[in-house]
């Protein structure tokens, strides 16, 4: 699953190389400022995509706004009631096994694959109903064609199948604190120590 996520990043960062000049531009004058402050990011680093993302409080960022953080990351949409309540679930698990100093330095982020729904106002609201308001968890939503790329890089399929239900993976991510994936875990209730033990690694590192 990593190994297919890594090509698939390979591919989208290649294609978004080459989408426009101007954008082009953008990239190379934030890939310049970034290498001077913090170090030329790795190729398949995610902070390498330019794509602009709003949060549950309602601000703009782009994913190279949370260098410096080891990332978990899921996609999820608030309307679902069958999957996604699961992953959240095992986000949560996840977020209580990882000791209480490392939180500072970790990001739990709900990309949303609905984003047509999942306004900022529904994505603060669902963050208050579900006690997730620590600086640690953040959702995202972005326009449908970033959305649909990050869920490429990320090797998730997802399909509308209804008006207001989708089919979709069910993966969660960790990357390290240059935007590289370092572990994926597939499936819902998983045993998830794997996964706690890559973001303590990270964390420490």
């Amino acid at each position: 699953m990593k190994k297919i996520a890594f090509i698939m990043l390979s591919m989208v960062l290649l294609a978004a190389c080459n989408d426009g000049q101007k954008k082009e531009a953008k990239v190379e004058e934030v890939a310049v400022n970034n290498t001077e402050i913090k170090g030329e990011l790795p190729e398949l680093s995610i902070y390498n995509l330019p794509a602009t993302w709003t949060t549950q409080n309602y601000e703009d960022i782009q994913l190279e706004d949370l260098r410096g953080n080891v990332l978990v990351m899921v996609m999820i949409y608030t309307s679902c009631k069958a999957a996604c309540p699961r992953l959240i679930a095992d986000m949560r698990n996840i977020e209580k096994q990882v000791p209480e100093e490392y939180l500072d330095k970790t990001k739990f982020i709900m990309v949303s694959i609905d984003p047509e729904t999942d306004t900022p106002d529904r994505l603060n609201a669902f963050a208050k109903e579900n006690e997730m308001e620590d600086d640690h968890w953040l959702f995202l939503r972005g326009t449908l064609e970033d959305t649909r790329e990050f869920a490429t890089v990320l090797a998730v399929s997802y399909k509308k199948i209804s008006p207001i239900d989708f089919s979709h993976s069910n993966i969660i991510s960790v990357f390290d604190e240059e935007g590289v994936l370092v572990h994926q875990q597939e499936g819902l209730g998983v045993d998830n120590t794997e996964t706690v033990e890559a973001i303590k690694t990270e964390v420490s590192n």
